[in-house]
């Protein structure tokens, strides 16, 4: 995280004596990143942060790819995956490799359990719905358009409100952050930048919990799922600060980038990970060259595979997508516009598209399950008789 951060109650000095009214201390917590030399807070607990009373593996949760498959332009409709549940035991994942997922999930059931990611940080974004998300960091309420970055290691429960709720899970094995060319050497976001500080929010307010009693927390790592059953309530903390932190960022807040003529994919970049990066295409002006074609060049990606997730609007350079789209475009063949849709952007002012993008530096593999929702002519979409 670029900036810091304080909640609640914190003593004078780090690793220094912390006492509660009745002369107890309390537990300080140092969560961070890169051994100790990337960016950390420190939390402060009721309770021993490693107070577990039981340990249990649950399950496998290694993706199913699938086995072997022609190097095609792949096209779901994930729409159909309506399945209702709680935001982490039913999302449905779509594309996989080493160092990301990639799936949706409809969250409608609180949790009634507390879940943390071991493996590396997780960045939601909010098609539909609202709701709050409780954290060991605080509470943060969300809303469309929200992409909401929770840092690997953090303990969390979802709380959605009413059954119109949809997400994009992103899940790494490495951090997330802004990108590296938007921020000068002390982390600050410079002024070509799409967006700022300002547009960026924490948790909304810190709810520190001094229970006793049984309390499940699931944690994903290693390929696998873990259930820890704490002798405390998991949001115990009383006060922390640092750099390290959930926070949010809605995709209207970006300020696109444009020019006389159609600017690159990466003028849209909002995120990166560790060979990944997430763009966001937002409503924009047209290219102002009089003789500018506002529609995408046709493009070989010869070293990554390129995601789109169709939000809202309608995509200049695509026929035959629908809202909740993910396309997936392969490294090793070009793609670009549907046939007529150069054409037909010829001239226009604007657009109103808004759509995620995933750009991966390794292949991606389609995980087996959902070949159900794939539309099987998509590669000879761009034939014509």
């Amino acid at each position: 995280m670029v900036f810091y951060k304080r909640m609640g109650e914190i003593p004078h000095k780090r690793h220094t004596i912390f006492k509660k009214k009745d002369g107890s201390l309390y537990r300080e917590q140092v969560m961070g990143t890169k051994g100790f030399s990337g960016v950390q807070s420190i939390l402060y607990h009721h309770h021993f942060p490693t107070a577990v009373k039981e340990a249990a593996y649950l399950k496998s949760v290694l993706p199913e790819y699938e086995t072997s498959s022609a190097l095609r332009h792949r096209h779901f409709r994930t729409a159909k995956c309506d399945t209702k549940g709680d935001a982490v035991v039913d999302r449905c994942y779509f594309l996989g490799n080493e160092d990301v997922l990639l799936g949706i999930v409809n969250p409608t059931e609180k949790m009634d359990y507390f879940y943390r990611n071991g493996d590396g940080d997780e960045l939601f974004f909010v098609h539909h719905g609202n709701g709050r998300i409780e954290t060991m960091f605080g509470e943060m309420t969300y809303g469309p358009g929200d992409y909401i970055l929770m840092p690997i290691g953090t303990i969390y429960r979802v709380i959605p409100e009413g059954v119109d709720n949809r997400w994009i899970v992103i899940e790494a094995t490495s951090a997330i952050t802004t990108p590296r060319r938007y921020r000068n050497e002390y982390g600050q976001l410079m002024e070509h930048s799409p967006f700022c500080e300002r547009d960026i929010s924490g948790p909304d307010r810190l709810v520190s919990y001094d229970q006793k009693g049984d309390f499940e927390v699931v944690t994903k790592t290693r390929g696998a799922l873990h259930r820890h059953v704490f002798d405390h309530h998991p949001l115990d903390v009383v006060g922390w600060d640092g750099y390290l932190y959930p926070w949010k960022f809605n995709i209207n807040d970006f300020e696109p980038i444009t020019g006389r003529v159609h600017q690159p994919p990466p003028v849209h970049q909002t995120f990166e990970g560790n060979n990944f990066v997430v763009c966001s295409f937002v409503p924009r002006l047209y290219d102002y060259h009089p003789e500018s074609i506002p529609a995408p060049y046709f493009h070989s990606n010869v070293d990554s595979d390129e995601v789109l997730y169709y939000v809202e609007g309608n995509f200049m350079s695509r026929k035959g997508i629908e809202e909740a789209s993910i396309t997936l475009h392969p490294s090793g063949i070009p793609h670009g516009p549907h046939p007529g849709k150069i054409e037909a952007s010829i001239g226009k002012k604007e657009t109103l598209e808004l759509a995620v993008m995933v750009d991966t530096f390794r292949p991606l593999k389609v995980i087996e399950q959902v070949h159900q929702y794939e539309d099987p002519n998509y590669m000879q979409s761009w034939v014509t008789e």
